[in-house]
Order: structure tokens, then C-alpha cells, then sequence
């Protein structure tokens, strides 16, 4: 066994002040040799590993059965083995997004590359967070999320994807065409326009859009339930602040953060309204014998309203897009009891623009955007005449 050299002060010189020091170290340790096979890994590997090694070192024993102490003893240290290998497996396979099995190993890998999935759960008010716990119930949210996704090993496995995805998706801002990509991914905007002017110094990049419901950028937001969920989601996801619903914020205020997050550093961004235009139209409807006139002028509003799936809904038109009257032939003759349908006027609003009926089309540009609201409280927003012919009266 090794031991500490001691060292040895003698005096063998004349002079009693003169002396060397003395150490008598210990021989070199022989080299000890690795037989092991390290490639075994289970509790049959390690026994028949074992038994071979035994019958190699006593080849003048020719049996050797179950009952036999040495065999009870390779069994046995067989076993503490294969149990050890399958600890130092485990062990290992919680390094690695792929092969982590314990929750806490996964929620830690997956916050290592950015994917906070307990802060997304919350936030999200997703299980176990979509209801409040029992007061008899003292545990954290910690140990709350990691039993659940014990509970729901399924749920485990969609995060393991969904975090290698969510560092994968590209969301910064940096071409004009990124801007206006990113901005109608937000669920308060319909379209997105983006343009870049000089302005003697540095580049300014303007990005116009159409809010939801055509809100003004810096009016009070009053939104919807649905809504709401579909913008609190969005921030959750990729961690940007939201403004409190109870606060009313303005949509400017609400795509503020988003654009602070995504645009490129140095980067100045300024955020307008589209300009909307009215459109004056007057239709002359030639009805089926067989319809009432006023099915007619209701499946005439409804194809040409603001709701969904109507000609001027908001967002189905695109910043700069000429109106045809084509498309307004097209969508008026697809309804069942329109015989015929007659352009009489079509043109913007306004004295100093002219009829475009003979023509067809009436062109806008930049951040132009036609609309027709027909609301007989404000005509500045278009209107349109129908004259029906034909038909049954009613």
C-alpha cells in the first residue's frame, strides 16, 4: 500500500551544522490492467463476461453450476452491475432534448434554447394552469406543471418538437417585405404596407396598415373576446409585452412592442394609417321571375357589405389594388335570381373624379384603399344605389 514519504534530516559531515535531508520513497506502483469489456452493458453480458474469465483463470475446473459460490457470486455482482449501467444510461439520456425523460430535465433543456414552456403554459392558461388548484393543493407551479406532464407524457413529447421549431421560425424584420410578412401575422392587422424614404441622414422605414374592424391606430381598442385570446397568444408565444385589456390600448400601442422586438437595431420605424377612399356606385338589376326583388337586394348587400366574405370586407383588399368592375360583375351574377347586372356609375368619391363605368376600372395606388361601407350616416365612407327590374314585388 502507498504511504507518505517521511523525510530524514543526518549529519555525517565534521560540522554539526551541516546536514542533508533524507527521503526514502516508495517503490512505483505496478501498472494495473484493463481486461474489462467495456462494450457490456446488461446483466447477461456482465455474468457470461464473468464465468468466461473464471473458467480462463482455473482451466483444471471443468463444471461449474448455479449452486457453486462463485457462480452465486458472479449472479450477484452481475446484477449490481446491470443496475449501475442502467443508472449511468439514465443518467446520460437526461442530457440530450431527444432522450430526457423527466420532466424537469425537459423543461430546463427546452428554456436552454429559448422555449419557456411553464411561462408559455401560464401565460397561455393552458393545463394544469386553466384552473385554479384546490387550497388543500401546496404545491408550486414548478411541481404542478412537471407532475402534470407526468400525467400526459404526450404533451412532453409535442414540446420536445415544438421547441426546436419555435428557435428555427425567423420572425425579424429587415427587408420591407419582412415588415409587412411579420405585421399580418399579428391578429389586429388585416393588411400590411411597407415602404423606405431617405430622409438626408438615414433610411425611415413607414409601415401602413388596416387594423381589425378598421380602427384608428390611436383610438381607444375596444376588442372582442376572440380577438383578444388571439393577440394574447401571439405575445405569449414569443414573449413580447401586451399592454392590459382594461387599459383600452390603441393599436399602436399594442403593435409597439412587436415592432420593437423584431425591427433591426438602429432601425427607425414608423407606423401609419391606409388612406381610405369612398366609391360611389349605382347598379341596375335585372331580377328572376321566379325571386322576390327583396331576397335580391338582401344577397346584394350581403355580397357587397363589410362582412365576412363581402366584396369590401376589411383586409380583402390590398393597399394600391385597382377596382374592376369585373369583379363586381363576377361576384353580383354568381347569386342565384341576377339575370343581369348593369354598371350605370363607378367612380371615387368626389366631384373632381370621373365616371369610370365606360371604362371598368378605377385605379388607385400607394396607400390607397377602396371601401363602401353604404352606411347612409356617413357617405363619405361609399355608398351604392340598386335599381331592380324584374322579379316579384315584395
Amino acid at each position: 500500500m502507498a504511504y507518505d514519504p517521511v523525510p530524514e534530516l543526518l549529519f555525517d559531515g565534521q560540522c554539526p551544522d551541516c546536514g542533508r535531508r533524507q527521503v526514502d520513497l516508495p517503490d512505483t506502483l505496478p501498472e494495473v490492467g484493463d481486461d474489462f469489456d467495456w462494450d457490456q452493458r446488461d446483466y447477461d453480458g456482465f455474468r457470461l463476461f464473468m464465468l468466461q474469465e473464471l473458467a480462463a483463470r482455473f482451466p483444471e475446473r471443468r463444471r461449474w453450476t448455479p449452486a457453486d459460490v462463485e457462480v452465486a457470486l458472479v449472479e450477484v455482482l452481475a446484477f449490481a452491475l446491470d443496475q449501475l449501467s442502467d443508472s449511468l444510461d439514465r443518467a446520460a439520456a437526461e442530457s440530450t432534448l431527444e432522450t430526457a425523460r423527466r420532466p424537469e430535465s425537459l423543461r430546463r433543456l427546452l428554456k436552454l434554447i429559448g422555449y419557456d414552456a411553464l411561462g408559455l403554459a401560464k401565460s397561455l392558461k393552458q393545463p394544469p394552469f386553466d384552473v385554479t388548484p384546490p387550497i388543500a393543493d401546496t404545491r408550486g407551479d414548478l411541481e404542478r406543471f412537471d407532475d402534470w406532464w407526468l400525467d400526459h407524457p404526450e404533451k412532453m413529447d409535442q414540446a420536445r418538437l415544438d421547441g426546436p421549431r419555435a428557435i428555427h421560425d425567423q420572425h425579424r424584420m429587415v427587408t420591407l417585405a419582412d415588415f409587412e410578412t411579420r405585421l399580418e401575422e399579428h391578429p389586429l392587422v388585416l393588411r400590411a404596407h411597407a415602404w423606405e424614404s431617405w430622409d438626408g441622414a438615414w433610411s425611415t422605414v413607414h409601415v401602413a396598415v388596416i387594423p381589425w374592424q378598421r380602427l384608428g391606430l390611436d383610438d381607444d381598442g375596444i376588442y372582442s373576446d376572440e380577438v383578444w385570446a388571439e393577440a394574447e397568444a401571439f405575445h405569449a408565444e414569443r414573449g413580447i409585452h401586451l399592454p392590459a385589456r382594461a387599459d383600452q390600448p390603441s393599436v399602436r400601442a399594442v403593435l409597439y412592442p412587436y415592432l420593437e422586438a423584431y425591427r433591426m437595431v438602429g432601425q427607425e420605424v414608423v407606423l401609419e394609417a391606409a388612406l381610405e377612399v369612398g366609391i360611389v356606385m349605382t347598379l341596375s338589376i335585372q331580377v328572376d321571375a321566379d325571386y322576390f326583388q327583396s331576397e335580391i337586394r338582401h344577397a346584394v348587400d350581403r355580397v357587397l357589405g363589410t362582412g365576412p366574405g363581402g366584396f369590401f370586407e376589411p383586409g380583402r383588399l390590398r393597399f394600391g389594388e385597382d377596382l374592376w368592375a369585373s369583379d363586381l360583375y363576377q361576384a353580383l351574377m354568381a347569386l342565384d335570381g341576377v339575370d343581369n347586372v348593369c354598371l350605370n356609375r363607378f367612380k371615387r368619391l368626389g366631384d373632381r373624379f370621373p365616371d369610370q363605368s365606360a371604362s371598368g376600372r378605377i385605379v388607385l395606388e400607394g396607400l390607397i384603399v377602396a371601401i363602401c361601407d353604404n352606411d347612409q350616416a356617413r357617405p363619405e365612407r361609399g355608398y351604392f344605389s340598386l335599381l331592380l327590374h324584374g322579379g316579384r314585388k315584395g
